[in-house]
């Protein structure tokens, strides 16, 4: 059976702050875990006014303290903005605190502008080419103590905190294939090489002590409504943000608006166009089909739905349907079959 769960930006819509978009990530999380949703992770952003995780490890432990049995992580830190060790005992702490409930998703983008960048990292001599020994690191820290080994992770050292490979690209394939780590790609917002990466890593995955068979997580969009019409009104929202994003002026997620797309320039309409291919958006019975018709094309054994709706009632109503398409695939025997 193909596993669902969620991916949370954390958003902050237009008019409410930072704290009310904590507040509906924990009751998100509440009602999550209720309808059966496998993890919950949130992403290293900085400097966009519409995505309140910066601080992902203590969102994930805000998250956690609310919740009693979902998993909860980063989806991702990005490893190059910290040293393992401090990465290492971030997560150590919160494996301490919620002992076998915690993921460790990283990736190797900055998560913001080079500006940021410059004041998150200071020092700007490290490269990304740094980042595979930068995760071996980090594994060092969060595996058993080693003789003779000087420096450790308190907490950290033993927890064995499951660390995933994110990427959108065949770096991250290649990677984690080499490494034996859960492969997840961020096809909900950058799909074009999806299959080749899918294709690269299970065909080049080495069985490690962490995973013995390649694991693919892929990211999706969701957005589900009562009809086919009232969905594509409420994804407005997202395809706001992402073309914002996309033009250098990220702000609020916004209110949703009628014939958004009439708008936009055709190159911007191709953007849009590529990432519908990793999403669903409709009712029940039109989102159900084309997550089938996903699964079936890619055979992912989870999907990270990403579900950004300005109205939290309404963003809530959209998860609790997606868990419902997901667990209809189940009993259909399409997520059996392709995990299988």
């Amino acid at each position: 059976m193909a596993h669902h769960s969620i991916l949370d930006l954390v958003p902050i819509t237009a008019g409410s702050d930072a704290g009310c978009a904590l507040e509906r990530s924990r009751q998100l999380a509440i009602a999550a875990e209720g309808w059966g949703y496998h993890r919950y992770w949130v992403a290293e952003h900085h400097n966009m006014p519409g995505i309140a995780s910066s601080a992902t490890a203590v969102v994930i432990g805000h998250l956690a303290s609310a919740t009693k049995t979902i998993r909860v992580g980063s989806g991702g830190i990005m490893l190059p903005n910290h040293a393992p060790l401090v990465v290492a005992e971030q997560f150590g702490t919160l494996a301490s605190l919620y002992p076998n409930r915690i993921d460790l998703g990283i990736g190797r983008a900055p998560g913001t502008d080079g500006l940021t960048m410059q004041a998150l990292r200071r020092n700007l001599t490290a490269s990304v080419d740094d980042f595979p020994q930068d995760v071996l690191e980090l594994q060092r820290y969060l595996g058993p103590k080693q003789p003779g080994q000087q420096v450790s992770a308190t907490p950290g050292t033993g927890t064995e905190v499951p660390i995933w490979i994110l990427g959108s690209s065949l770096y991250g394939a290649q990677l984690a294939a080499a490494l034996g780590l859960p492969f997840a790609f961020a096809s909900h917002f950058a799909p074009t090489y999806l299959m080749q990466a899918i294709k690269v890593y299970r065909e080049q995955f080495r069985p490690s002590a962490a995973l013995n068979a390649p694991y693919v997580m892929l990211g999706f969009n969701l957005c589900v409504a009562d009809t086919d019409e009232h969905a594509r009104f409420l994804r407005s929202s997202s395809l706001q943000a992402f073309v914002n994003l996309r033009r250098g002026t990220p702000g609020p997620l916004p209110e949703p608006i009628e014939d958004f797309e009439a708008s936009l320039s055709m190159a911007e309409q191709q953007m849009i166009d590529t990432i519908g291919q990793c999403s669903a958006v409709g009712s029940l019975a039109t989102v159900e089909a084309q997550m089938a018709a996903f699964l079936t094309q890619t055979g992912a054994d989870e999907l990270m739905l990403v579900s950004s709706i300005f109205d939290p009632e309404l963003r809530l109503q959209s998860y609790a349907l997606g868990a419902v398409a997901m667990q209809n695939l189940a009993r259909s025997g399409v997520s059996q079959q392709i995990a299988g």
